[in-house]
């Protein structure tokens, strides 16, 4: 008598994950990459040379309870002085503040540069004239822009108030007034700079696309939105992460405008307030460490946000 030994049912399959297959370069590329690491390589080697022993510096001190009063009652606390930083609710408000800063004058200063840059770009007539005038308020020292911007301001002499006629109003009583005084001098400053940037990204768009969609019946907006902005990708990256970073690190118009009065006191004034002021060293450093941590993980989130691959845009990969 025979049996039948039933069939083992199929087992399912496997999902395989696809694996993820980096397109090849092409000696164009290759060459462009080392030629600009050739063409930075000096700079880079002299920044690093030039900055590397102070910022190993500041490392090594923020490890310690060091004041510049008492230069031999110096103890190792390790990462004592960041805790202290970090567990500060201090230190958290002042954090908010920069981020305000930087997020209402970056923004800000990315739609009025791109006004302007378009503007200089489209201009006939008078077009070096024009781009002088625009670009003057960037040539102006921070400090004397400040300067000029807290006299403006001012409730006894300042224009601004005899301009839209708020009597005596004072800017620099209230926290919002007074950030909104050191926004103005930070856009007024520093627009011309990102509009700079913005017309190199304008000048590298060939005027035939534009002309083909407008021949296809693109409005301006349409234009702006679908050829021009798509176009500048990498000049609105670099443009941002300048700015940003610039932003961030906000310490002169603070310094001359509020003194840090009124809540406007940013992560850069709270480090020369703990160096300079109170002459304590150790916390100081540490939140200048603090400080350029934050910097480079806003670099670092810009570049994997904002990355434009130009080299495939040019088709040198395959």
């Amino acid at each position: 008598m025979s049996t039948t030994i039933p069939a083992a049912p199929p087992s399912a399959p496997t999902r395989t994950r696809p694996q993820r297959r980096r397109a090849p370069v092409t000696d164009r590329a290759r060459k462009e990459r080392n030629l600009g690491w050739l063409l930075a390589g000096p700079a880079f080697i002299a920044m690093v040379a030039v900055t590397g022993y102070p910022i190993l510096n500041a490392i090594w001190l923020s490890l310690f309870d060091y004041r510049l009063t008492d230069p031999a009652g110096r103890d190792f606390v390790g990462l004592g002085n960041y805790a202290t930083i970090l567990t500060d609710g201090l230190f958290w408000k002042q954090f908010g503040v920069t981020s305000l800063i930087t997020v209402v004058t970056v923004s800000a200063e990315l739609v009025l540069g791109f006004a302007l840059a378009m503007v200089m770009h489209r201009a006939l007539y008078l077009r070096t004239a024009l781009r002088t005038a625009i670009l003057v308020p960037y040539g102006i020292i921070t400090v004397v822009s400040a300067y000029a911007w807290a006299y403006g301001f001012s409730n006894t002499y300042g224009f601004v108030n005899g301009l839209f006629g708020l009597g005596d109003y004072d800017w620099f009583g209230g926290t919002w007034s007074a950030l909104f005084t050191v926004c103005v001098a930070e856009i007024w400053k520093t627009t011309p700079f990102m509009s700079l940037l913005l017309l190199a990204g304008l000048a590298q768009i060939p005027d035939d696309y534009l002309e083909a969609a407008k021949v296809d019946g693109a409005t301006a907006w349409q234009r702006v939105k679908r050829v021009i902005l798509p176009n500048m990708k990498a000049a609105i990256m670099v443009a941002l992460l300048f700015r940003t970073l610039d932003a961030f690190r906000i310490f002169d118009s603070i310094f001359i405008m509020t003194a840090g009065a009124q809540g406007t006191e940013t992560l850069s004034f709270l480090a020369y307030r703990q160096t300079i002021s109170r002459v304590m060293v150790g916390l100081g450093s540490a939140v200048s460490v603090i400080l350029a941590i934050l910097v480079v993980l806003i670099a670092v989130m810009f570049v994997r946000v904002f990355r434009t691959d130009l080299s495939q845009q040019r088709g040198d990969r395959k």
